[in-house]
């Protein structure tokens, strides 16, 4: 349930109502635009009384929110949520470019990466620490070694970092990981997105390889119902019968999403296509589309590459991505 203030609504009054719902055992989740106060009502608000509640002289509508996603959903926050990542903004018209190898592979690779990157235009530093392999014979990742190797490139270049926790036994490893990702497999881990929640570091979530956009909220709801608003939702491809590309980049999903929530919407068309030529393609695609950031995968010799090198830039082509993808925002401007 929202209910929604009138303008001119005094922070005493508004305060008065938040006390008053609280003593009904629910929680008030409070969005402040410029124009109009949202107050949402989380809990059993069978007990609220809605004739009394939009009574009330401060008080402009009261509705019901019929979808199970609450936190998450634009109707309990208007305004869109802007991620704040060191310098970088992401979401409310702020845009990121997130770049770097699938997987960290030595120091001398991911400080070069990062350097290359950054001076291409990327505003973060993605990399692979602890890596979800289809067969257990495959790099699984450097771990806690390959965090602290991006950290290095991080004191390096000043690109905050990004990277993937597969559980909730090394959350503690993550302690100066500047945005965590939840990766596909892990989207519906409930234990682990429960404790992400616990902290304040932006959480990047992907959507899982054969879940729906409603899954993606529930599972963003998770995250955001114990405390933790800085979460950003990934579209990354989902299993369809096409055998061609990786997945299937659902770019439909941009729009729905930003409709549906306020939450800034990634897309990695790396992981979506799984081959390098088709990635620009559908970055350009994705930033026309209306993305608040692209992540791409990154690498100083794909051919050589630990993991999946099959998709990976090359700096230099990843410059001439990011270079058209600006002018693509431009022009939506």
């Amino acid at each position: 349930m929202i209910a929604i203030l009138k303008h001119g609504t005094t922070p005493a009054q508004t305060q008065h109502l938040i006390d008053w719902l609280k003593n009904m055992n629910l929680d008030v989740h409070i969005s402040e635009g410029q124009e109009v106060t949202v107050l949402g009502l989380i809990g059993d608000t069978s007990r609220v009384d809605m004739e009394l509640l939009g009574s009330l002289d401060i008080v402009e509508s009261v509705k019901r929110v019929s979808e199970p996603f609450k936190q998450v959903n634009r109707k309990f926050h208007p305004l869109d949520t802007v991620v704040q990542v060191s310098d970088a903004k992401i979401g409310g018209g702020h845009f990121a470019m997130i770049a770097g190898p699938c997987s960290v592979e030595s120091e001398e690779q991911i400080i070069e990466v990062a350097a290359a990157v950054k001076a291409a235009g990327a505003n973060l530093l993605r990399g692979g620490a602890f890596k979800p392999r289809t067969s257990p014979y495959a790099f699984q990742g450097m771990k806690g070694a390959g965090i602290e190797l991006l950290i290095k490139a991080k004191a390096a270049t000043g690109l905050p970092i990004v990277t993937e926790i597969m559980n909730i036994s090394t959350l503690d490893l993550f302690a100066d990981v500047d945005v965590i990702q939840v990766g596909a497999r892990n989207m519906q881990n409930f234990d682990l997105l429960k404790e992400l929640g616990k902290t304040q570091k932006p959480i990047l979530l992907k959507r899982g390889l054969a879940n729906t956009l409603q899954e993606l909220l529930m599972s963003a709801e998770y995250i955001m119902s114990e405390g933790n608003e800085n979460v950003m939702l990934c579209e990354r491809g989902i299993r369809t019968f096409e055998t061609y590309t990786r997945n299937t980049l659902d770019l439909s999903a941009i729009s729905v999403l930003q409709e549906l929530s306020h939450l800034p919407v990634i897309v990695d068309p790396s992981h979506a296509t799984g081959k390098a030529k088709l990635v620009p393609p559908m970055a350009y695609a994705a930033a026309a589309a209306g993305a608040d950031g692209i992540m791409v995968e990154v690498h100083n010799n794909p051919a050589c590459a630990l993991c999946d090198g099959a998709q990976s830039l090359t700096p230099v082509q990843f410059a001439e991505l990011n270079k058209k993808v600006q002018q693509i925002r431009e022009v939506l401007k």
